[in-house]
């Protein structure tokens, strides 16, 4: 069964609950399995900064639905918990990004496997280094934990 891994955030309300709850929804659907999950951090905001810290955590994800379909699962998901779209990077009740899917490389216009940016992303890395400390990027070559070790000194990540 294909391996995905799943970014999770929230900057309003109950950002822990929102992401248990987002979980909670994920595990519902019939082939789709929740494996792994790690830690919750407390990170700053990138990209649009004036707004409230984030939680964000990784999840692994076994599944039996190609990419397309698992993202739509996710914004379905997003939806339920009450996301409403309002600026890029701006505050959010839940955010779920398919950071990877197995090895594919994959680009269309509404997907991009491996997810572009998350290399660049302390908040991303740190905890996908937790769960999966030997994953390999399926462009770079390289697995998270050297990817993380590469990143420049950014923003605020902190376990909680």
């Amino acid at each position: 069964m294909p391996i995905a891994y799943v970014g999770l955030g929230s900057n309003i309300g109950d950002k822990a609950g929102n992401m248990m709850r987002a979980l909670e929804i994920l595990g519902q659907f019939d082939g789709l399995k929740v494996t792994k999950i790690s830690s919750f951090y407390e990170t700053e905001p990138v990209g649009y900064e004036d707004q409230n810290w984030f939680v964000n955590a990784v999840a692994q994800i076994e599944t039996i639905f190609p990419p397309e379909e698992l993202l739509s699962m996710l914004k379905k998901t997003e939806q339920v918990i009450g996301r409403r779209e309002t600026i890029r990077w701006g505050p959010r009740e839940i955010d779920l990004d398919l950071l990877m899917y197995d090895q594919l490389c994959f680009d269309s216009p509404d997907l991009v496997i491996p997810h572009p940016r998350m290399h660049e992303r302390a908040f991303v890395l740190v905890p996908l280094v937790e769960i999966v400390p030997d994953q390999v990027h399926p462009i770079l070559k390289k697995t998270v934990t050297e990817l993380l070790t590469e990143l420049q000194p950014q923003k605020f990540v902190k376990r909680i």
